[in-house]
């Protein structure tokens, strides 16, 4: 689960009864006392669903989020998409509720019922004309396939590592391949909003695909409870927005790259290349601005009070230290010193 909210046994017999019905055309799901819950049927009028869409207007609200369980293609098993509408002008809470859940929404009612699960946050966007942008921009690129996705992947790793470690970190503006799951942005990009400090957002790489996910999304966690929070047997990438005294400044933002020494020899691989790759897509896609990363082997040993005070961020004795964004001043490795030398 991403937020530790269910779909309650109201919502799973409402959502079969859309899947067995003629009549209908899609559920509006709400979040209520941190339960999934319905909220209200869209019967089915029309043959097309264009001309069914206007019908769903009446029951949103610019203020409020939703999530749309749509018949697209009716008498098809697999002819759903779910839709988590959440509009610009919602409380922050809200938002991140609804983002860290859609995937819980999806997989607790039969992932294999849904063709797409798509994120809306104007109401222009669930009309006819806006679902026609819609199916014209899906329809942009063909699919490649998993040979084709795996050369393309090759090269761009070969072009990244070609321009050096001094090349990477002006390397945000240019286009990386990276496989991006539903939510991933989303749950980053509201890090951004003023009010939204102590939220910890977690991504993984599922395997084998290495599509970069939304682990979980979990607001009110203190400094001192974040490295309780990470997994301690597999790596993550977690963003951490921090708690300060400025009430409207937005708040600073630290990147984690946690690696368990428990982890398996392939995903310390996987997650060791894909963490600079991790930062570019939540700076140029989601907009975020790191104030600091940090890198540990066990999360407890994180140190964030004194990793965004100044402090070097190191952990207690006899723990692995994390680094604080200290790199060499020439911009590449730093040299070893000679055995025997202090």
């Amino acid at each position: 689960m991403q937020s530790g909210i269910s779909a309650s046994q109201d919502l799973q017999a409402a959502f079969n009864t859309l899947v067995s019905s003629p009549n209908q055309r899609a559920l509006i799901a709400t979040i209520e006392n941190e339960t999934l819950v319905p909220q209200t049927t869209i019967p089915l009028e029309a043959q097309t669903l264009e001309l069914d869409l206007h019908l769903l207007q009446p029951h949103l609200s610019p203020t409020q989020a939703a999530y749309i369980l749509l018949k697209t293609h009716p008498g098809a098993s697999d002819g759903y998409a779910a839709i988590t509408f959440v509009p610009n002008a919602a409380p922050v809470r809200q938002k991140m509720l609804s983002a860290s859940t859609r995937l819980t929404l999806v997989r607790e009612l039969g992932i294999e019922r849904f063709r797409e699960t798509i994120f809306a946050t104007e109401m222009d966007e669930l009309t006819a004309q806006g679902w026609a942008k819609h199916e014209a921009h899906t329809a942009l690129s063909a699919p490649l396939t998993e040979e084709e996705t795996a050369l393309k992947g090759v090269k761009d790793a070969e072009g990244t590592e070609s321009q050096g470690t001094t090349g990477r970190r002006g390397h945000v503006s240019g286009r990386v391949d990276v496989k991006t799951a539903e939510g991933v942005v989303e749950a980053l990009g509201l890090l951004r909003e003023e009010g939204c400090k102590g939220t910890l957002v977690q991504l993984k790489y599922t395997l084998p695909g290495e599509v970069l996910t939304l682990e979980s999304s979990t607001d009110g966690v203190s400094p001192a409870d974040v490295g309780n929070a990470i997994s301690a047997t597999e790596p993550r990438y977690s963003f951490y927005s921090m708690p300060s005294s400025s009430g409207s400044a937005a708040p600073a933002v630290v990147f984690i790259y946690t690696c368990p020494t428990a982890s398996k020899i392939k995903e310390r691989m996987i997650y060791s290349t894909g963490k600079s790759w991790t930062r570019i897509v939540a700076e140029r896609d989601a907009g975020l601005t790191i104030a600091k990363s940090l890198e540990a082997t066990d999360p407890t040993d994180l140190a964030i009070d004194e990793a965004v005070s100044g402090g070097d961020g190191e952990a207690a004795s006899g723990a692995s230290t994390p680094s604080v964004d200290s790199k060499p001043t020439n911009g590449g490795f730093a040299r070893p010193k000679r055995p025997g030398r202090r």
